[in-house]
């Protein structure tokens, strides 16, 4: 009997961590939940941090079920499921689509809403969602206007290039990749640049093409990183020695006009990213050198990231990145510059 209970005992002790483990985690309240599950997400640890975030999002808090949808939407994690990134998504545009655009939760509306557009575009087979362009530009339109989302606007002005799901109008769509690229949205300034590069839509300038997409390389978050270096190597290795000293001159000047730092990105082992990769080269084997913003120039003022996007319709030649052969000191970047002159 004694032995019996003894044995009983140990493997009462043994199993007693994992039979609490698997217990569901209790947290005081559903806002110290989110707290805790945004601490996790934007340290890299989605395993912590979805039970939290589910548990807020069950109890009707709003962020909540967004950062989940954002970890769904995830190809690098390792709980990827775009069918419940798209219902979450989907939830919240419905119940937030009246927001005023002052409250808090509007700029997460709109991302919900530019979300939604991309699913809605290439479509989602696995609920038998088939691609539907015309109303991905109604998400898009909603989230340029409404909650000026820059990354509806540059979708947006893509779209308007290709006719995709919306007429063709090409003067309006360069005219929002210029406004955006001049606000420092590094997608569009790669955009931009590669258009510039190939004479795409406008007339080839090289030595701009490469200023422009150096600006988008040192402006990119790590989820754009990869396609916008693609394209900086595409235009390095094909620019002449000449354009590339051009180049360098143009860069000095508009990393600091239209630059706009990222945000430090963290892994999961909640440590910085640290810049490291393989060494680029071009086909002949030359190293792709990075044409980066000079640091001893006195930053000027940005144009206002906060511009109103107005839907609408435009002809002619739409403004494009302002001349920068005038020196910085004497005159520094206007709030609307004008367009630039060959």
């Amino acid at each position: 009997m004694r032995t019996s209970r003894l044995v009983l005992g140990f493997l009462l002790i043994a199993f007693a961590p994992a039979w609490a483990l698997a217990q569901a985690p209790t947290f005081s309240s559903p806002r110290e939940a989110l707290r805790q599950g945004v601490s996790a997400y934007q340290g890299g640890y989605y395993e912590l941090a979805m039970p939290p975030l589910e548990y807020a999002a069950a109890q009707g808090e709003f962020m909540a079920s967004y950062y989940l949808a954002k970890i769904y939407q995830d190809n690098t994690g390792p709980h990827t499921d775009h069918a419940k990134a798209y219902a979450l998504f989907e939830k919240i545009a419905d119940e937030h689509l009246d927001a005023d655009p002052d409250d808090p939760r509007a700029q997460y509306v709109g991302k919900a809403l530019t979300a939604l557009a991309g699913y809605v575009l290439r479509g989602l087979p696995e609920i038998g969602l088939a691609p539907d362009p015309e109303r991905a530009v109604f998400y898009l339109k909603n989230a340029s206007t409404t909650f000026n989302d820059e990354d509806a606007q540059f979708e947006l002005a893509k779209l308007q290039l290709k006719g995709e799901g919306v007429e063709t109008n090409v003067p309006l769509g360069r005219h929002w990749l210029s406004v955006l690229s001049q606000n420092g949205h590094a997608g569009a300034q790669a955009f931009f640049a590669d258009l510039l590069w190939r004479g795409k839509h406008m007339e080839p300038d090289p030595a701009r093409a490469l200023a422009l997409i150096a600006v988008a390389v040192d402006n990119a978050s790590p989820q754009d990183a990869m396609w916008i270096e693609d394209i900086y190597q595409n235009i390095f290795c094909g620019a002449a020695e000449g354009t590339r000293r051009q180049a360098t001159g143009i860069v000095a000047q508009w990393g600091n006009r239209y630059g706009r730092k990222p945000t430090e990105q963290r892994d999961r082992s909640g440590l910085a990213q640290l810049a490291v990769g393989p060494v680029r080269t071009c086909k002949n084997g030359e190293p792709v050198d990075v044409i980066a913003p000079r640091a001893e120039l006195a930053t000027t003022p940005r144009l206002p990231a906060a511009r109103t996007f107005n839907y609408g319709t435009m002809s002619g030649e739409p403004p494009k990145l302002q001349d920068v052969t005038t020196p910085l000191a004497t005159n520094p970047a206007p709030a609307a510059p004008a367009g630039y002159t060959r």
